[in-house]
């Protein structure tokens, strides 16, 4: 082990994680360690792993085990550190199955890294930051503002409450000063996060609630863009939507978890709502943020759902014309109250079920995406992708998950540009730059 290591580090799973890896690689970056630029220049990988549904910790393991493989291998006094989610869920059971990895540490505990890697390296971190002090390395175009963690719902299928512990809301001056701080770094889009951000305040004294924080970070943080993400249904209110409409920099873009449409999955999901309600929601954000993009997510094929709760969220699916629609298949994952609940269904009906819910979304939002052909769309430029095509985003396209604007020209990330849509390919429009 050289005298200062190398260390690079690796995030699975959700921008919650990409937050908190944030906040570990700032740590190191302020200490006598190095950063490595790949696996394999670095002496430590800090693996930031998620375990939300099992195929999530399974490829966790599998990262785990091919950096075990010829990385360790080759130089056996490489260390892995595995953080995050997989040993929050697993705790102890984690560290006796898996071996092949050298340290451990919980969400709970990230901010001890610079610690647990003296005790690793037996090298001295040298750094004022073990007292956990949060910070952030520099950002790119976008980054994102975590607002709260923890969640205080109990869903039946979720195992967050269990990871992350209990709702937490980040302190508003907190919230503001890492706001500024990653705009000066080179942010022009701030988008905010939190398992459920609309809970924002509930186990605070102060009265501030989600309006307030999205008012003050659209007003001092010098955003170009503000974005919204995670809002439970319940916490779209009139007055979340009329501060929404009143700030120019605050997009126009609702990311509402939904989960399903029939009333009856609903309450076995330990929800509220049903198609009817969710129909008046969506109606009411039409109406007060004009020109609102939507997203949401749905889960097929939960413990006792039917054929008639399938076409009703088909038939949801259809009249409400989300954007964009995220459907996952349901994992019943131990812990929770949904791995126990009777009606369980064979895998090859919840993929099927799956299947044509995705296919109804997909339908609708690639006719909304080709609708966009012959508007004019203001663009942030992201980066150029693996083929060497530079793409940016639309106020309506969310990082990784929505689709993205092809563009016509090399420009520098970070510009903001007029672009005329000539085109779309699936949920992805192709533009024009404008001069």
């Amino acid at each position: 082990m050289p005298e200062s290591p190398a260390i690079h580090v690796i995030t699975l799973g959700c921008p919650k994680n990409e937050v908190d890896s944030d906040r570990m690689l700032a740590a190191i970056e302020s200490s006598d360690y190095r950063t490595a630029d790949s696996v394999e220049e670095a002496d430590i990988v800090v693996l930031n792993t998620c375990a939300f549904i099992q195929e999530a910790t399974e490829e966790s393991i599998d990262t785990v085990m091919a950096l075990a493989g010829e990385w360790k291998t080759a130089a056996p006094d490489r260390k892995i550190v595995v953080t995050g989610c997989m040993p929050s869920r697993y705790g102890t059971d984690l560290a006796e199955a898996l071996t092949e990895a050298d340290a451990f540490i919980p969400v709970a505990e990230e901010n001890a890294l610079l610690q647990r890697l003296e005790e690793l390296t037996g090298v001295p971190a040298g750094s004022t930051l073990r007292d956990g002090t949060p910070q952030r390395t520099s950002a790119g175009p976008y980054a994102y503002l975590q607002v709260s963690d923890g969640c205080h719902r109990r869903c039946a299928y979720c195992t967050i409450p269990a990871i992350r512990g209990p709702y937490r809301s980040t302190p508003l001056e907190e919230i503001i000063s890492e706001a500024k701080t990653l705009v000066e770094s080179g942010a022009r889009e701030l988008i905010l996060i939190g398992q459920d951000i609309s809970a924002y305040g509930r186990d605070l004294d102060a009265p501030e609630g989600l309006p307030q924080v999205v008012k003050r970070v659209a007003k001092e943080s010098g955003a170009d863009r503000v974005r919204l993400m995670y809002v439970q249904p319940d916490g779209v209110t009139d007055e979340l939507l009329e501060t929404m409409a009143s700030l120019p920099n605050v997009c126009r873009y609702l990311d509402i978890p939904l989960q399903h449409a029939s009333g009856p999955v609903l309450r076995r999901m330990r929800r509220s709502g049903d198609a009817e309600a969710f129909l008046e929601l969506l109606g009411r954000a039409r109406r007060m943020l004009t020109g609102v993009s939507l997203r949401t997510t749905f889960i097929a094929g939960f413990p006792g759902e039917t054929e008639e709760d399938v076409a009703v969220a088909e038939q949801f699916l259809r009249d409400a014309a989300f954007d964009y629609v995220g459907v996952f298949t349901f994992s019943p994952e131990e812990g929770t109250e949904a791995a126990t609940l009777v009606g369980q269904l064979p895998d090859e009906v919840r993929k099927a079920r799956t299947q044509r819910l995705r296919d109804v979304a997909d339908e609708t939002g690639f006719s909304r995406a080709a609708a966009r052909a012959g508007t004019v769309e203001r663009v942030l430029v992201d980066t150029a992708d693996e083929d060497g095509e530079i793409t940016g985003r639309t106020c309506g396209q969310a990082p990784d998950i929505d689709g993205v604007v092809l563009l016509d020209m090399e420009l520098t990330p970070g510009a903001l540009v007029d672009v005329k849509i000539v085109d779309s390919v699936a949920h992805d429009l192709v533009g024009e730059v404008l001069a």
